[in-house]
C-alpha cells in the first residue's frame, strides 16, 4: 500500500514538472533532487559501513586475541558473494565500469538493484576487513540513481547519459566533500560532454551533495596535517622523481591486477575461488595490518608523521623498526597492496580502487620522503610528499591527472600544494601512458571494442549499423543477356548503372549507362553483342560482414561514391551511397550529442 502511495506521487509529480517546465527546467529540478538522493547514499553506505566496523571490532578487538582478526575478511568475503549470487545475481564488480559499460551499450540504463546492492555488499566487504575501498560503489550507486530518475522521466538517451552523470558527481561531491573533483571526475572519466547544457546540472547536482554532506558530517577534511612548507622550488627535481616512481608503480599496480585476476579466474567454484582468494588476502595482512580494510586510517597517521601503528600487529615488526628496513617495509606495503586489493574482489568482494590508489601513492611519497631525508639529508615536509604521491597514484590508475590534483587538494583543506601536486601528476601520467593506453575502468571495455565515451567518432564507427542503408534497387541483369535485353532494362529504370549476374546471383560486373551511349541506339547489334562484353570490373567491393570502419575506408581509398556489396562467395546483395553512409554517421553523433 504504501509503494503505491509512493509510487502516485511520483507520478503526479512528474505530471506537475512536464505541465509546468520545459525540458531543461526539469533537468535542473531532477539534479538537484538527484543530489540529495545521491549524497543520501553517500551517508548510507559511511554508516553502514561504521556500523560493520563495529559489530566486528566489538566481537575481537585486535588486543584482545592477537591474530583472531584475520578471520574477518574471509567471512565479509563469504557474505558478500551469498549476498550478490543469491539475492543481487548480477555482476557488481568494478563500480565505475558498470557506469561505463551503461553508457557505452545500454544509453545509460542501469538496474535499479544497483541503487542499493553496491551499498550493502562494499559495506560487508569493507567493514569485515576486505582490502578494498567504498568510493567506487559509491559512484555507482549515485549513478544509478540518477539513471533510474531519468528513466521514471521517460528521458531520452542524452538526458539519461546527464543524470546518470549528475547521480555520480553528487555522490563522490558527498564522500569526499569534493565538489571540483567531483565535476571534473565526470568529465574526465565519464567523459561526458563539455557542454553549457551539461554544466549547470551537474553544478546543482555538486552543490546539493555538498552541502548535504556537510550537514551530515560538518567541514572537516578526510586528511588532517600541518603543511610544514607549501612549495619550494629546490623540492622540484624530487617531485618529478616523485611523480616518474608513481607513474612506474602504477603500471606495476594495472598489469599485476590484470594477471591476480586473470588467475583466479582459473579457479572455475566461485567458492573454492573464495576460500583460496581470501586466504591469500589473510596472508598479506598478517605481515601487512594496515592492508586491513580501506586504509585511511593508516594514511591519516603518516600525514601526521606517526609510524608507530604501521607494523604493530605484524610479525615482522622488530625486523622493520630499524631506519633502513623500515623503508623495505614501506616499499613491501605499495607493492603488495595490489595484490590485496585484487585478491579482495577476485575472490567475491565488492569495492573500488580509489582507497588502495590513495593508499598505495601515501606510501609511495612517504618512502620518497625518507630517502631524500636519510639518504641525501634533503630536509623536505614529508606531508607533503605523502600528498604528491597520492595524486600521483591515482592519475596512473585512473588516467585522470586533474581528478587527483583537485581531489588531493580539496581532501587536504586548500590548495597551497596545487603546483606540486600538478607536476607529480604530470610526470605521473607521462611515465603511464607509454605502458598503459587504459585505466584500471576501461581497460577491458577497450578490449571489447565497447569504449565510446573516450573516443566516439570510432565508437560511432563501431555501433553504426550501415547495413540499414543498403540499396536494393538497382537492377540486375543476368550475364548472358545481348544489348536489347539491356535496352529494355534501361528503359524501365531510372539509373543509369545495373548488376551482372550469373545464375547463382554471383556478382560478375557492372554496367554502367553513359558508357554505352554510342551502342545502345545501334539497333544492328541488339541481337550480337552481349552484355558480358560490355561489364566492367569494379575492382573493390564491400563485403556484408565489413565493420563501418572497413567501408569508410574502402570509401576514402577508391574515391567511389557508390560501391557493390556482395558476399564473401560473391553472392549479390545491394549498393551502398557514400552520401548516405556519411549522413547516417553524422546522424549517429548528432544523436549522441548535447545541444
Amino acid at each position: 500500500m504504501r509503494y503505491r502511495k509512493a509510487l502516485y506521487r511520483f507520478v503526479r509529480f512528474r505530471r506537475f514538472l512536464e505541465k509546468h517546465f520545459n525540458s531543461r527546467g526539469i533537468i535542473l529540478i531532477l539534479s538537484g533532487l538527484i543530489g540529495v538522493f545521491g549524497a543520501t547514499a553517500a551517508v548510507v553506505i559511511k554508516n553502514l559501513l561504521y556500523l560493520t566496523s563495529i559489530a566486528v571490532t566489538k566481537i575481537f578487538a585486535y588486543t584482545s586475541v592477537k591474530y583472531l582478526y584475520l578471520i574477518f575478511p574471509p567471512i565479509g568475503i563469504l557474505l558478500t558473494l551469498l549476498f550478490v549470487k543469491k539475492v543481487v545475481r548480477d555482476d557488481l564488480s568494478h563500480g565505475v565500469s558498470i557506469v561505463l559499460k551503461a553508457i557505452c551499450k545500454s544509453d545509460g540504463k542501469l538496474r535499479f538493484h544497483n541503487v542499493y546492492s553496491s551499498m550493502v555488499a562494499s559495506s560487508i566487504t569493507v567493514g569485515f576487513g576486505g582490502s578494498v575501498g567504498l568510493e567506487a560503489p559509491i559512484v555507482l550507486t549515485g549513478s544509478a540513481i540518477g539513471s533510474n530518475v531519468a528513466r521514471f522521466f521517460k528521458m531520452n538517451s542524452k538526458h539519461t547519459n546527464l543524470l546518470l552523470a549528475c547521480g555520480s558527481t553528487a555522490a563522490m561531491a558527498a564522500i569526499f566533500k569534493a565538489p571540483i573533483a567531483a565535476l571534473v571526475f565526470t568529465f574526465e572519466v565519464l567523459m561526458l560532454d563539455l557542454t553549457g547544457s551539461a554544466i549547470l546540472p551537474l553544478l546543482v547536482s555538486a552543490i546539493t551533495g555538498t552541502v548535504f554532506s556537510l550537514l551530515f558530517w560538518g567541514k572537516t577534511v578526510m586528511f588532517t596535517f600541518d603543511p610544514a612548507q607549501t612549495f619550494l622550488m629546490g623540492n622540484i627535481p624530487i617531485y618529478i622523481t616523485l611523480g616518474l616512481l608513481t607513474g612506474l608503480v602504477s603500471v606495476f599496480y594495472l598489469r599485476a591486477s590484470r594477471w591476480v585476476e586473470k588467475q583466479m579466474k582459473r579457479v572455475t567454484n566461485i567458492y573454492a575461488r573464495a576460500l583460496i582468494g581470501s586466504g591469500l588476502l589473510c596472508a598479506f595482512i598478517f605481515i601487512f595490518p594496515s592492508f586491513f580494510g580501506e586504509g585511511y586510517n593508516s594514511v591519516n597517521e603518516i600525514l601526521n608523521g606517526d609510524m608507530t601503528h604501521l607494523f604493530a600487529n605484524s610479525p615482522l615488526n622488530g625486523f622493520f623498526s630499524k631506519p633502513h628496513m623500515l623503508l623495505l617495509g614501506i616499499a613491501g606495503i605499495f607493492m603488495l597492496k595490489v595484490f590485496a586489493t585484487t585478491l579482495t574482489n577476485s575472490a567475491g568482494g565488492v569495492g573500488g580502487v580509489f582507497a588502495p590508489s590513495l593508499f598505495i601513492g601515501a606510501f609511495v611519497g612517504l618512502f620518497v620522503a625518507l630517502v631524500a631525508q636519510h639518504f641525501f639529508s634533503w630536509n623536505i615536509p614529508t606531508a607533503n610528499f605523502v600528498l604528491a604521491g597520492m595524486a600521483g597514484v591515482m592519475t596512473g590508475i585512473m588516467q585522470a591527472p586533474l581528478t587527483a590534483i583537485f581531489l588531493i587538494a580539496e581532501l587536504s583543506g586548500g590548495y597551497t600544494l596545487l603546483i606540486p601536486l600538478m607536476i607529480t601528476a604530470t610526470c605521473a601520467y607521462i611515465s603511464t601512458y607509454p605502458f598503459e593506453k587504459y585505466s584500471v575502468y576501461t581497460y577491458h571495455l577497450a578490449e571489447k571494442d565497447n569504449l565510446k565515451t573516450h573516443n566516439k567518432n570510432k565508437y560511432a564507427l563501431r555501433k553504426l549499423q550501415w547495413n540499414k542503408i543498403i540499396d536494393t534497387n538497382i537492377l540486375t541483369i543476368p550475364i548472358h543477356s545481348t544489348l536489347r535485353t539491356y535496352t529494355e532494362l534501361i528503359a524501365a529504370s531510372k539509373r543509369n548503372l545495373f548488376v551482372v549476374t550469373d545464375e547463382f546471383n554471383h556478382f560478375e560486373g557492372l554496367l554502367v549507362m553513359d558508357d554505352h551511349r554510342p551502342i545502345i541506339f545501334d539497333r544492328t547489334q541488339y541481337d550480337t553483342l552481349l552484355v558480358e562484353n560490355l561489364m566492367i570490373d569494379p575492382g573493390e567491393f564491400i563485403y556484408d560482414d565489413d565493420t563501418a570502419a572497413e567501408v569508410l575506408e574502402k570509401f576514402n581509398r577508391t574515391g567511389n561514391f557508390n560501391m557493390p556489396i556482395i558476399t564473401r562467395e560473391r553472392k549479390y546483395i545491394g549498393f551502398v551511397s557514400k552520401a548516405k553512409f556519411l549522413a547516417e554517421y553524422q546522424s549517429f553523433i548528432a544523436a549522441d550529442s548535447e545541444d
